[in-house]
């Protein structure tokens, strides 16, 4: 059974009271032309800092700056038009302290229009979050799986599978949901344990590699789709394989430009019709 899509604004409070009830449905977006197109449906588009690999081409988050993420973020704003609009605070803007953190949210929210920003970190990032939620910045909170500090935590793999990790990860949940976050994303978290603090926690939970217990789920659109890279998470279910399609379509090109086949006749634009003098005016 389908459930019917709301052409309501979507805001950081409306999802905060989905917990419990109807799924969220989450999904990167770093243009305008993408927002546009997953708008119809996605309740929350994220501009995530995951756009360094995606976009750019780079090894990992770290590089990107605060500048680019503004860019991407105003854009997906302007194809937005129901969806709330999250956008990612990048490694080594908001670590610092709270003060750094809410001049460079604030600068997000100002810039570009969005309806809260994302930070990583649980119970170190608690205060931070306290601090910009009471400014009036609502915030998604990012919990699990951090890749801004996949350096200090020894690479990609998942969090929670033991006692130690397990215990720290609910730590992180409760302590960034009492901070006042209005969500949290669970990235890549041993499934009993994203399902337990979904249970404990009073705001929603957004699984990435979690649980189907969240109350969301959030894919980088372009793995879902199938257009960026050879590699397939775990995690990841391909709704498409669109990457293959565009390889097709552009070989496809390619043959008609070398046949000359392209342009044709409909493509083209002809001369202009001549224009006629102006009859001459008699003068009395």
């Amino acid at each position: 059974m389908s459930i019917p899509v709301s052409d309501k604004k979507h805001t950081p409070s409306e999802l905060r009271a989905r917990k419990g009830g109807v799924p969220i449905v989450c999904l990167t977006a770093y243009t305008a032309p993408m927002a546009r197109l997953l708008d119809a449906t996605a309740d929350l588009l994220l501009v995530g800092d995951s756009l360094a690999m995606v976009v750019y081409g780079l090894d990992s988050t770290l590089p990107v700056t605060l500048d680019i993420m503004i860019a991407h973020g105003a854009a997906v704003v302007r194809g937005a038009r129901r969806s709330c609009v999250i956008v990612d605070m990048p490694f080594g803007t908001y670590q610092e302290n709270p003060a750094q953190a809410f001049h460079n949210a604030a600068r997000i929210m100002r810039e570009t229009g969005c309806a809260g920003v994302k930070l990583e970190g649980g119970e170190v990032m608690a205060e931070t979050v306290r601090f910009l939620v009471e400014r009036g910045i609502p915030v998604l909170g990012h919990i699990g799986l951090q890749p801004q500090s996949v350096n200090a935590l020894g690479g990609f793999r998942a969090q929670g599978r033991n006692e130690i990790e397990a215990a720290r990860v609910i730590a992180d949940a409760h302590a960034v949901a009492d901070a006042g976050a209005f969500a949290l994303v669970v990235e890549g978290t041993a499934e009993p344990v994203a399902r337990r603090l979904s249970g404990e926690v009073a705001v929603p939970t957004i699984g990435i590699g979690a649980s189907p217990a969240c109350d969301g789920q959030i894919l980088v659109t372009e793995d879902m789709l199938g257009i960026f890279g050879e590699f397939q998470p775990k995690f990841v279910k391909r709704y498409a394989e669109l990457g293959g399609a565009i390889q097709q379509a552009v070989a496809s090109y390619a043959e008609d430009v070398r046949a000359r086949r392209f342009p044709g006749p409909e493509h083209t634009y002809g001369l202009a019709p001549a224009k006629r003098p102006a009859p001459a005016t008699q003068e009395s």
